[in-house]
């Protein structure tokens, strides 16, 4: 790189030294897993991202600075569906992933991926979804065996199963 001034250069090494000693952090994000009150079979719901691949998944988002991962979640699915859910638990699971080098190398700061923690949530069957047809553009309920119609990268399908037998116990504990 050629610097066209000496403020640039000092830019340029300040910007050097800074990245290489700032260390890789994950986004700290929570996920809701959201099942409708009362339903037989058990649905869960499922939000669509308008984008080519993985584009079906519970709804998730980054904790605010002052937020717990409960709070974070129920605003998330507030913000993603317009449902305001009941928190019934929380899970043990954490999904740590990293960011692939392609989105990276876009990014401006050292958050090289997410850590997701997991929340569940009932709602009412009669509450209504609203997706704002930008973040969000379509949603749909799904029962445990229906949720690899939607669902088709097989890591992210199984965590999903997963926390859906989790729930399950939780609910049967509440009824």
């Amino acid at each position: 790189y050629i610097c066209s001034s000496q403020r640039e250069c000092s830019a340029v090494k300040y910007w050097i030294l800074y990245s290489k000693c700032m260390t890789d952090v994950y986004r700290a994000c929570a996920s809701v897993l959201v099942f409708q009150k009362d339903q037989n079979p058990i649905k869960i719901l499922l939000l669509h991202k308008p984008r080519k691949k993985d584009s079906w998944q519970i709804p998730q988002g980054g904790v605010e600075d002052g937020e717990t991962y409960e709070e974070a979640a129920l605003r998330e699915l507030k913000e993603e569906s317009g449902l305001v859910g009941k928190l019934i638990g929380k899970s043990k699971t954490v999904y740590q992933y990293d960011f692939p080098s392609s989105y990276r190398k876009f990014r401006p700061d050292n958050v090289c991926g997410q850590r997701i923690e997991f929340c569940f949530a009932v709602v009412e069957a009669s509450a209504e979804v609203l997706v704002d047809q930008s973040e969000i553009n379509s949603f749909a309920w799904a029962t445990k065996g229906e949720i690899g119609n939607y669902i088709k990268r097989e890591e992210y399908l199984r965590l999903v199963k997963k926390l859906v037998e989790e729930g399950e116990k939780l609910l049967g504990s509440q009824v």
